[in-house]
């Protein structure tokens, strides 16, 4: 039998984590939609660790959150075989740099993911976002990474564009390739 690859999930929030209040008619991250959108999946051959740290939009971050997000992502990338963050899209390319830039070198991959719209919605990405995640955390060489919308991306050179709504690499005459 097979030993089963320890894969830890870390939640911040972001618009995957939105759910729809209808007293106000706003969306807010005041409950998590995470635990629905995992026991609706076949994990075969991993266990997921799961850890809440927060349930903010991204924009509302400070600086102790991503202390707090840095930190806990270098104790588990030690624990576990790879690393899902759970975040929001609005900042991702930002934590994703900081993470490269205070955890680099990684022993195991570190995949951020999010979504663009609100699992709670009919037509969403977040739970292919989060599929793709949990299957790249375990084939993606040890790096932080972006994976979203059938990609696999590399930082420290990742940006979201507005114009398409997803993310895609930034790129220079002398950065190797970004994208897996």
């Amino acid at each position: 039998m097979n030993e089963l690859r320890q894969i830890s999930l870390i939640a911040t929030g972001g618009t995957i984590e939105k759910t729809y209040d209808e007293f106000d008619g706003m969306l807010t991250n005041r409950l998590s939609n995470l635990d629905v959108m995992l026991a609706g999946m076949e994990l075969r051959g991993i266990e997921i660790a799961r850890t809440s740290l927060m349930n903010k939009d991204s924009l509302d971050l400070t600086v102790d959150d991503l202390d707090l997000i840095v930190s806990t992502v270098a104790r588990e990338s030690v624990r576990a075989d790879g690393v899902v963050l759970v975040h929001g899209t609005d900042r991702l390319a930002a934590t994703g740099r900081l993470l490269h830039n205070r955890l680099d070198p990684l022993e195991v991959p570190v995949v951020l993911t999010g979504a663009m719209r609100p699992y709670e919605l009919r037509h969403t990405d977040a739970t292919q976002n989060l599929t793709e995640a949990l299957l790249a955390v375990q084939i993606l060489a040890p790096g932080v990474w972006c994976v979203m919308h059938n990609r696999a991306l590399r930082f420290p050179r990742v940006r979201k564009d507005l114009d398409t709504m997803t993310f895609v690499p930034e790129r220079d005459e002398s950065s190797e390739e970004t994208v897996a």
